[in-house]
């Protein structure tokens, strides 16, 4: 019986080591696979939290690229779309995305701190390429050189009484110099409708080396001539026909009316002893320059705008209609004034394109060709003999930096192409919205 009872504490205690040995092995192995999927789980846990970081850029991007698309919309006289749908899509998917992470934080798409203004183009044409929004006032200072140098007097603009004196004088070469200073006010009536006033001051100083006819001297001469005073004032008013979009461009009409009220080139004193008919030692040409046309003109066009990120295709048509003058006389050295007759300048058929290009969120390029077709002047209904037809064609470069949201500094440099055509135009605008 003794010998029983230690053989079954024997066996007892080899069944619970037994027991205890199996328990230990499988603890061990339940550990190891435990650490397994630990480091598993970390391993999603960092892939989540890499693609949570990469959709939060994403959604950044979209509203950055929403707000400014806003933005454009309103400048260019459109109401923002609704984005109501697309708000709840995003809102709706966040939820989804939040239920099935409730254990992780996730950030949903946060507006943009700042939104950016779109880029408006390095202005090139004396159109503006957008509209002023409705309620909006700008304010724009600016300043023109431009440099001249023919051989001859030509119909160049207005210039009329040059044209009305060739066969008196034979003008070999005429340099000048033309600086214009402008204040021009733009004001939106609505989204699509603005109003424009510019008042500009106009300095010009004219060297002309001549040799009379009709006394037979060979020997030239120089002759100085210089004026300033305002020029002719302008009012505006341009309306943006349709919204445009995707593959259909903006169509943008204008009015432009020019008064006369500059110094008017027949109110200038002409350089002659008693009368410029027949007279032998004067010149024939002004004292003092006139910083006006002299005529009222109105100039209807018609202006479109493709955009096609990141450039911004332009062009515009236009046609100038001066308005004739009758009994116009000029007066001459000694008091006296000489009778012209009836005076009506050519008409002027305008064509502009060019091309606006991006170049970081705050600078932008322009190019663009301005071509315009001068008629004959008429006197007393007859073609003028020495007036022509003038072809008048230039090439700009512009470039336009976004100072602030309501400031921007804008440079053009313009190069002649044709003899009529001012050799060099630069010109600076600083454009300022309130």
């Amino acid at each position: 019986m003794k010998k029983y009872r230690a053989n079954r504490s024997l066996a007892i205690f080899a069944c619970t080591t037994l027991a205890m040995t199996a328990t230990a092995s499988h603890a061990q192995g339940a550990l190891a696979t435990s650490d397994d999927a630990g480091a598993r789980i970390e391993r999603l846990q960092q892939q989540l939290t890499e693609q949570n970081q990469q959709i939060e850029t994403l959604r950044q991007a979209v509203a950055d690229q929403e707000a400014r698309h806003r933005e454009l919309q309103r400048a260019l006289g459109q109401e923002p779309r609704s984005v109501a749908g697309q708000a709840e899509g995003a809102k709706t998917a966040d939820v989804d995305s939040a239920s099935d992470t409730s254990q992780r934080p996730v950030r949903v798409g946060t507006a943009p701190s700042q939104e950016v203004p779109p880029l408006a183009m390095a202005p090139l044409f004396d159109q503006p390429g957008i509209l002023t929004p409705k309620g909006k006032f700008l304010l724009e200072p600016s300043v023109q050189y431009s440099y001249s140098s023919n051989n001859r007097v030509a119909l160049v603009g207005y210039t009329i009484i040059p044209a009305l004196l060739i066969g008196l004088i034979d003008v070999r070469e005429v340099k000048r110099n033309t600086f214009t200073g402008a204040l021009t006010t733009r004001y939106g009536l609505s989204n699509r409708f603005e109003l424009e006033a510019k008042l500009p001051y106009v300095y010009r100083s004219d060297a002309t080396i001549s040799r009379e006819v009709i006394v037979g001297s060979a020997s030239e001469r120089a002759f100085n001539s210089s004026g300033r005073d305002f020029g002719d004032v302008e009012l505006a008013a341009r309306y943006q026909f349709n919204d445009g979009g995707a593959n259909k461009p903006y169509l943008i009409g204008s009015m432009r009316f020019k008064a006369r009220t500059g110094k008017d080139p027949f109110e200038v004193v002409t350089d002659c002893v008693t009368r410029c008919v027949g007279n032998t030692t004067g010149t024939g040409l002004p004292l003092d320059l006139p910083t006006g046309s002299g005529f009222y003109s109105l100039q209807p066009g018609l202006t479109w705008l493709f955009p096609s990120d990141p450039a911004v295709f332009f062009g515009g048509i236009s046609y100038t209609h001066n308005f004739k003058r009758s009994n116009i006389s000029r007066q001459v050295l000694g008091g006296e004034r000489e009778f012209i007759g009836t005076v009506e300048p050519g008409g002027i058929y305008g064509i502009n394109f060019g091309m606006g290009l991006a170049l970081n969120d705050k600078s932008t390029f322009s190019m663009g060709v301005d071509l315009n077709s001068v008629g004959r002047t008429r006197q007393n209904g007859t073609p003028v003999a020495a007036s022509v037809r003038t072809q008048l064609a230039s090439l700009l470069l512009g470039y336009s930096y976004r100072y602030s949201d309501k400031t921007t500094f804008s440079v053009t440099v313009g190069a002649g192409l044709t003899r009529d055509t001012p050799d060099l135009t630069v010109s600076l605008r600083i454009p300022m919205s309130f």
